[in-house]
């Protein structure tokens, strides 16, 4: 099935869309133009490493993006998926760091024509909450909030990097605020693709429980941190034997999968 739909984006996508979206996703990931160090929680020598940055595997020090170039790559290929297949519904991601994930999704809408969807861009701009143990026992050991400094990006920031790629416009949808508070009333109707990075439990249940069903047949679920945090691959786990979800689940990478909605 993947090959079939990849072969189909081949014969369907412009080849100047795709040097554009090529393009685009090196500079997300500062692959053409690397950053002048890396965060050392992953790589002790402080030096730009390529390989990390392809698999997501450092915490970038000016890319707009960490997801790595095979996230991207496979996010690329599932938004033309739902476009080809005229999948109903709008692009979401929650937990949107720097906004690179978003705005390879708008440029995907912009270089092939797609007017009619929007971006919707869902974060608190302040970083991950302190966890409620009591609540949601899964996020007891949760330190992530600690790094609020380097993960909590502003949304005027958030804003300006869209502004610099020519691609914030009418399309793009911001939502702020804790998940818990925005997404029971997120005025969001149908969604073609879902893309997931809360880290937690807590903020992967928030949106699977309020998101979930607006999801269309035929849409993607993506979540960045199920085979990295095992807060977040519970309450996945979780929900899906609970409402007895039984679509494959496909490995992205080292830590993200997807599946399709049936």
């Amino acid at each position: 099935m993947r090959k079939a739909a990849d072969k189909m984006q081949k014969d369907s996508v412009p080849d100047c869309a795709r040097l554009y979206l090529d393009l685009l996703k090196n500079c997300l990931t500062r692959m053409l133009f690397p950053d002048c160090c890396v965060d050392l929680e992953f790589k002790p020598t402080g030096l730009f490493d390529p390989e990390a940055r392809r698999k997501g595997q450092d915490w970038p020090y000016e890319a707009d993006t960490m997801i790595g170039s095979e996230r991207l790559a496979s996010l690329e290929s599932c938004a033309i998926d739902v476009l080809l297949d005229k999948i109903p519904g709008d692009f979401v991601e929650t937990g949107v760091w720097r906004g690179g994930a978003c705005i390879l999704m708008k440029a995907v809408l912009k270089a092939l024509a797609q007017d009619g969807r929007c971006v919707w861009v869902v974060d608190s701009f302040e970083g991950l909450p302190k966890p409620s143990p009591d609540e949601y026992p899964a996020d007891s050991q949760d330190r992530l909030w600690e790094s609020n400094a380097y993960l909590g990006v502003s949304l005027d920031r958030v804003r300006a990097n869209f502004e610099k790629y020519g691609l914030l416009d009418d399309q793009v949808r911001f939502l702020k605020g804790w998940f818990k508070d925005t997404l029971p009333i997120a005025p969001i109707s149908r969604i073609a693709l879902l893309r997931l990075d809360g880290d937690m439990y807590e903020s992967t249940m928030n949106v699977l429980d309020n998101l979930y069903e607006r999801v269309s047949p035929g849409g993607y679920i993506i979540v960045d941190d199920y085979g990295w945090f095992a807060n977040c691959r519970a309450a996945v786990d979780t929900f899906r034997d609970r409402h007895h979800i039984t679509e494959e689940i496909h490995q992205i990478d080292w830590t993200a999968i997807y599946w399709r909605r049936s």
